[in-house]
């Protein structure tokens, strides 16, 4: 089975380099812009609740079923969300955080561990539930952590959670084989993809 795991596409929080979290930025005029229909089409994706990543998926998989799942919207960033690094070079709280390598808890948000927990809680029932029915396609169009999180947990190869940073409306192709996933809980990279009109589909 092949797993699209996707970001939504360009907001104004990203071009401004702004951390969005769980606030419900819709994509900007560009972003829009930017997105192809994809192409594959499968029969329902699933969708984080945050407006950015719904607004992607309309235009690129027009003719799928959304489902929505709670636990893939993003990292919850508290008092930093709406700022960017500029606007938080001298604050004390902010390079805490940045000191602790991101791990500690943003204030009034989360911390790193407990938004990967949750994402990857949210990620396994999906792929037991797509295997245990023989379905050959999983897609999944959420936010930059959501990929960060299920692509250091799960994939082959292995590597740690920022390595996995992809673009807007990007994403990585998975193979899920039955027997390393119930064994080992291990997805392996075939590819990445890129749903904007000068973007494309290349193998690892």
């Amino acid at each position: 089975m092949k797993i699209y795991l996707l970001r939504h596409g360009l907001t104004g929080y990203n071009a401004e380099k702004r951390y969005q979290g769980t606030r419900d930025i819709p994509l900007c005029q560009e972003g829009i812009d930017q997105l192809a229909v994809a192409d594959i089409t499968p029969k329902k994706i699933y969708v984080s609740p945050l407006c950015r990543a719904r607004q992607t998926a309309d235009i690129v998989f027009p003719h799928s079923e959304q489902v929505v799942v709670q636990d893939f919207r993003e990292m919850c960033f508290g008092i930093f969300e709406g700022r960017n690094y500029i606007d938080m070079e001298h604050d004390p709280e902010y390079l805490a955080w940045v000191g602790s390598d991101c791990e500690g808890c943003c204030p009034g948000g989360e911390r790193k561990g407990d938004f990967s927990n949750r994402t990857c809680e949210a990620f396994v029932p999906l792929v037991e539930q797509a295997l245990k029915n023989g379905e050959d396609l999983l897609v999944i169009m959420a936010h930059g952590g959501t990929q960060m999180a299920i692509m250091e947990r799960f994939a082959l190869p292995h590597y740690d959670y920022y390595h996995w940073c992809g673009p807007n409306a990007g994403g990585y192709v998975l193979e899920a084989e039955e027997n390393a996933w119930r064994t080992h809980h291990t997805l392996l990279l075939t590819g990445t993809v890129q749903y904007t009109k000068e973007g494309g589909k290349t193998s690892c």
